[in-house]
């Protein structure tokens, strides 16, 4: 039974390690940022929702394929996030 103790602690960390939660995370940013250079300009608080939907219509596409050709050049085109996006 101890083993089931540290098996949620193993699979957070599992989690955190992966290509496809750092992706997450980094895209995440990148929307709170649109968020709060929007909300800055418009001079209220646009929401998430709202910034994540203008982010994706705007953005995002140029956004992945940069990052997709930055981690390229870094040495990891191997990762499968990377393979499936192309």
């Amino acid at each position: 039974m101890s083993s089931s103790v540290h098996e949620p602690a193993n699979s957070r960390e599992f989690v955190k390690q992966s290509s496809l939660y750092q992706e997450f995370l980094a895209e995440r940013e990148e929307i709170l940022k649109h968020k709060w250079l929007e909300s800055e300009r418009l001079g209220y608080d646009i929401g998430f929702e709202r910034a994540l939907l203008d982010w994706i219509r705007k953005h995002r596409e140029g956004w992945r394929a940069a990052r997709r050709q930055q981690q390229q050049g870094a040495g990891v085109a191997g990762s499968p996030v990377l393979q499936e996006r192309k």
